[in-house]
């Protein structure tokens, strides 16, 4: 009887112990829940954040939408012609040592050097900021478009580094634009359609190319001539 009743207790104890177990491997898991609920609610709310600021900034003039990364300069920049712009990219292309599409502030600074016109790292860090859309420290080229395009409609303050590199970059985007002569380029514009620049322009390089092409034909022939004489 006696050893009946201490199964009992022990199996009713052993009961116990095994739901107090359990109720605290529930609660583990519900803490551990709750956290990883927590953590992520609270980076979707930092990024909500994040988004609803710069949502702010942009309503209120202090950030520029970003742009699509890919763009087509012929259209967007059209106060210059195609010479212009594939000047403007050999430009760039030279001073993106990295080649990764941008120019740094070290490759800025290694421009200005070379223009004769070095900055202070200062004064390099503002001429970034002057056009520096999507805010990532660095120039794309539509951005280092974008110097070109300041200085041509006179958007650059004298003492601006940027306006410096414009002047001295030996890239003709115009005399009076340079000055500040805006309506220079809204009369141009007006004066020639796109469309039609772009094609005599096009037309323009297809008969440079064939000069050159005839140019070394008769340079072959010439050669040729002068070989069949030294061998007779």
């Amino acid at each position: 009887m006696a050893s009946d009743e201490l199964a009992q207790k022990l199996q009713r104890r052993l009961q116990l112990e095994e739901s107090e177990v359990a109720d605290k491997g529930e609660m583990v898991a519900e803490v551990t829940a709750e956290g990883e609920r927590g953590s992520l609610t609270a980076r979707a709310g930092a990024e909500l954040s994040a988004k609803l600021c710069r949502r702010q900034d942009i309503n209120e003039g202090a950030a520029q939408p970003r742009r699509a990364a890919v763009f087509n300069p012929y259209t967007e920049f059209k106060e210059f012609s195609r010479r212009q712009i594939k000047d403007m990219e050999r430009m760039f292309r030279l001073y993106d040592s990295g080649r990764d599409g941008y120019i740094d502030l070290m490759e800025l600074k290694l421009m200005m050097e070379k223009l004769g016109a070095p900055q202070t790292h200062l004064g390099l860090k503002n001429m970034i900021k002057e056009v520096d859309e999507d805010f990532d420290g660095k120039l794309s080229f539509r951005e280092f478009l974008l110097i070109f395009h300041k200085a041509a409609a006179g958007e650059l303050e004298e003492d601006s580094g940027l306006l410096t590199l414009a002047k001295l970059s030996e890239i003709d985007v115009s005399l009076e634009g340079v000055k500040g002569a805006k309506n220079f380029f809204e009369a141009k514009v007006q004066a020639l359609s796109s469309a039609s620049k772009f094609e005599a322009e096009i037309k323009a390089e297809q008969d440079e190319r064939k000069r050159e092409e005839e140019e070394r034909k008769h340079r072959r022939a010439a050669f040729r001539e002068l070989k069949s004489a030294f061998t007779q």
